[in-house]
């Protein structure tokens, strides 16, 4: 099993919604991304998912300041990443409405 170091949290939006990804550094080196269709997406390294993850147009959580958030359409008020005990019940709660205007 490979031992997860660290995780990021990426988000896409479109329109009040917002569609999660986890970026999941593991111990070798490698990553994985788990996304908003449940799939568990394996990387040769952080660098490749990254680019990935920018490529579909995701941005890190981390790195959104409120201006950025609020040209996206949301407040980072609204927003925190999902949580569950494990990835079948995660997956239900990668995609989120925010309903009305920020």
């Amino acid at each position: 099993m490979n031992t997860h170091t660290h995780d990021h949290w990426w988000l896409a939006t479109l329109g009040r919604t917002v569609i999660w990804a986890r970026l999941r550094e593991l111990e070798a080196g490698t990553a994985e991304v788990f996304d908003s269709d449940g799939a568990t997406l394996p990387f040769d390294s952080v660098d490749t998912a990254r680019a990935a993850l920018m490529d579909a147009e995701f941005v890190e959580l981390d790195g959104l300041d409120e201006s950025d958030a609020l040209a996206r359409g949301f407040s980072l008020h609204e927003i925190t990443p999902p949580q569950a005990s494990d990835d079948a019940n995660l997956r239900a709660l990668m995609v989120q409405s925010l309903g009305g205007r920020a």
